[in-house]
């Protein structure tokens, strides 16, 4: 272990969130964050999702867990706390709620800031509830269920089977059913699109596809006792190894069915690439499914991860290649993949690329007093110009998801695989320990 680097990730942590405290603002309704902070710091008015999970203050609540993981917070922490928790017991999300972008997001911060707030929250869950599942106007017109994990469905039973109790369990099985309903057979198994009117089109990843569609139905299944949902899970595991390019011993799914002109062939971050994929076959193990095609669960998830130590990232190796450093498409997000497989697996031989994506965070971060006491992190886009865009302060894509990547990295490199780990609502059951089975 380089203990030169634990340190500098420890001390690029807590720069970067010194930066992101620094970034909240704060109106009449509460504290807000910016999406992104122009170089004359000039954002006057908070966004239209400033309460959610990816990129608003919920995401904060996400931070806080982890920063309590490793010490007590400081009085400017409790003080955030107590606003995040008196404006999300409030705020009117309307009728959104997707993990990320509504109401099971301020949930999820409120049951991981103050869990006696989230009751109220949870309850208006259940009244948005229909037989078809919960209805979103964000992709369709009218209103009709979204099937992903970011914003729609399986996303939200993966909250409520988080929450458990028998309330949340009675919304995992209405929602479960209407979504095993959506189903598309394939000649393998079982598939579905991020929400049934999309053009044509299949983003087959964790984000918007059929590995966290399934995941959610495995998880459903493992809560309720419901081998009917646990096969459909399977099913959509068993549809997707047929698409994977398994060269070289790897697992990686194509980024989206037919290819993106614009687009790389493949992704790798926790959106659209194994990091987040390999969150499947963890949930298949927990819900009792020892194998896949004819290969165990456990080697799915180590051949995920031996895709993202081959593919030549955290390195831009070329324009378009590997230009974010966030939780949801970049460095950040694997490294959380790689620390989660090692922990529940025991494989502490992934922990030097677990050291390769701590050290480009460290070296990407841009310090912005002379100090060093606080960064940010500006990712690139090679088509604009210039190509380094505006730092982000969120949890998905901004520095607070690196903050806490990399405060978690330094926590597992000093304490060793058994260090504690805040469980959320997408990946919880790949716990620490042992594998999940």
């Amino acid at each position: 272990m380089d203990r030169e680097l634990v340190a500098e990730a420890r001390r690029c942590a807590d720069a970067g969130w010194a930066w992101v405290l620094d970034q909240v603002r704060r109106d009449d309704h509460g504290p807000w964050i910016p999406l992104t902070v122009p170089g004359d710091g000039a954002v006057t008015s908070a966004p239209p999702n400033r309460d959610c999970v990816y990129d608003g203050i919920a995401g904060l609540a996400f931070v806080l867990a982890e920063l309590r993981l490793a010490r007590p917070w400081t009085d400017v922490e409790s003080h955030l706390a107590r606003e995040v928790v008196e404006r999300l017991s409030v705020a009117d999300v309307g009728d959104e709620c997707g993990l990320y972008t509504g109401l099971s997001g301020s949930v999820t911060a409120l049951a991981l800031l103050d869990p006696a707030a989230a009751r109220s929250a949870s309850d208006r869950l259940a009244a948005l509830l229909t037989a078809d599942g919960w209805l979103s106007g964000q992709v369709d017109e009218p209103a009709a269920p979204v099937n992903d994990v970011l914003m729609g469905d399986a996303g939200t039973i993966l909250v409520c089977a988080w929450l458990g109790g028998d309330v949340a369990d009675g919304l995992v099985r209405t929602a479960a059913d209407a979504l095993r309903a959506r189903a598309v057979p394939s000649e393998s198994g079982l598939a579905w699109k991020m929400f049934q009117g999309d053009r044509d089109r299949w983003m087959p990843n964790y984000s918007h596809g059929t590995a966290g569609i399934a995941t959610a139905l495995a998880v459903a299944g493992h809560r309720l006792d419901r081998s009917d949902l646990v096969e459909a899970a399977r099913l959509g595991a068993e549809h997707l190894v047929t698409l994977a390019d398994i060269e070289g011993g790897g697992f990686r799914l194509p980024l989206q069915i037919p290819t993106a002109e614009d687009r790389e062939a493949f992704a790798y971050g926790w959106c659209h690439g194994p990091a987040g994929t390999i969150n499947l076959f963890g949930a298949l193990e927990l819900a009792g499914v020892g194998t896949v095609a004819g290969t165990s669960t456990t080697e799915w998830r180590a051949r995920g991860v031996r895709s993202l130590e081959s593919s030549g990232l955290p390195a831009r190796l070329r324009p378009g290649f590997w230009d974010n450093d966030g939780r949801c498409c970049g460095t950040a997000g694997v490294l959380e993949a790689v620390l989660t497989h090692a922990q529940a697996t025991g494989d502490a031989a992934c922990l030097a690329f677990a050291d390769r994506l701590a050290s480009a965070l460290v070296d990407r971060a841009i310090a912005m007093d002379q100090d060093g006491s606080q960064c940010c992190w500006r990712f690139h886009e090679h088509r604009a110009d210039p190509p380094d865009l505006d730092p982000g302060v969120g949890w998905m894509q901004g520095a607070a998801g690196i903050v806490a990547g990399l405060s978690r990295y330094s926590r597992v490199r000093e304490g060793g695989l058994s260090a504690s780990r805040t469980g959320l609502p997408d990946d919880w059951w790949m716990r620490v320990g042992a594998p999940t089975s």
